[in-house]
């Protein structure tokens, strides 16, 4: 056993050489300590780091802690999908880590995972199983929106092939990517991307596995702005449109069937919109609001 056990330290420092492993993670005001968590953990990795807020401060703390293979500072935030896909196209590693700056993940469990999509030859992706920061199972991945409930958890009891994987942690081969011109649609802002991506790895009859033995901790930190109905806004808001362009692109007369329920329901949305106003519930107004701007941009950029 113990000889098993230098064995995989010995593969492990394997993973910290220049050519097999790249981390992409992708920073938009997110909390240093939160940031530095992360980092900790995975500091002996060539890192890339994509800041789609143009924070020379914080660029500057965590070069002065850690060792990052590249910093790039954007300065207009395109969203997380044109983030990770900067740091793809700067990737030329055997594999190609994407995570989340909320998201914690050891050398062991990284290891794991190129372990297992080595072994998984028809496998694009592979993702660990998800747990939260009080160590409950969160979700991973699982079927696409389509196809069941989304962020639905599952309790595996082995590796086991899902439609969409977690897109806070999904390792590759960067070949296998860039061969097939895999990269995130860069029209989803926040979310569904990788649901996105997920169903096209699927329309390739590639797999995408979750791992059950490798483990990451999702933490599901906030950015950092003061105004909570601002945050309130960028939430609501971008999932609704990103929701929306996902049922868009898949056209079909179910998806279009989505797309039709949520315009129908406008009507209702502006008068709920007046009665939460009139009776101070300013939260549910600045929701209601953002789901109703998403869907005017939503339809003018795809609808018209």
């Amino acid at each position: 056993m113990l000889i098993n056990l230098l064995c995989i330290i010995e593969k492990m420092k394997n993973l910290n050489d220049n050519n097999t492993l790249t981390i992409v993670i992708v920073l938009y005001k997110e909390p240093f300590e939160l940031i530095y968590k992360t980092l900790n953990l995975i500091k002996d990795f060539k890192i890339i780091i994509i800041d789609n807020d143009n924070n020379n401060e914080l660029k500057n703390n965590i070069l002065n802690q850690f060792k990052i293979f590249k910093y790039i500072l954007n300065i207009k935030n395109n969203g997380f999908s044109a983030g990770y896909n900067q740091g793809i196209r700067e990737s030329s590693t055997l594999f190609t880590l994407v995570l989340a700056p909320d998201c914690l993940i050891t050398n062991k469990d990284i290891y794991i995972l190129t372990q297992k999509l080595s072994l998984y030859k028809t496998s694009i992706i592979v993702t660990p199983t998800s747990y939260n920061d009080k160590n409950e199972l969160s979700y991973s991945g699982g079927p696409l929106p389509e196809n069941g409930q989304k962020d639905k958890i599952l309790n595996l009891e082995g590796d086991t092939c899902i439609e969409s994987a977690l897109g806070a942690c999904m390792l590759f081969r960067t070949e296998d990517f860039k061969k097939n011109g895999l990269l995130f649609d860069e029209n989803f802002f926040l979310y569904f991307s990788d649901d996105d991506l997920c169903r096209t790895v699927k329309s390739l009859s590639k797999s995408i596995i979750q791992i059950k033995d490798s483990i990451c901790i999702h933490q599901h930190g906030n950015i950092k702005v003061k105004n909570k109905y601002l945050k309130i806004y960028i939430r609501e808001y971008n999932f609704t449109h990103d929701m929306l362009y996902y049922f868009y692109k898949k056209k079909t007369k179910e998806s279009f069937e989505i797309i039709n329920n949520f315009k129908k329901k406008l009507p209702n949305y502006y008068i709920k919109l007046i009665l939460k106003f009139l009776t101070f519930q300013y939260q549910d107004v600045v929701k209601i609001y953002s789901r109703v701007s998403a869907f005017k941009v939503f339809k003018s950029k795809y609808l018209n």
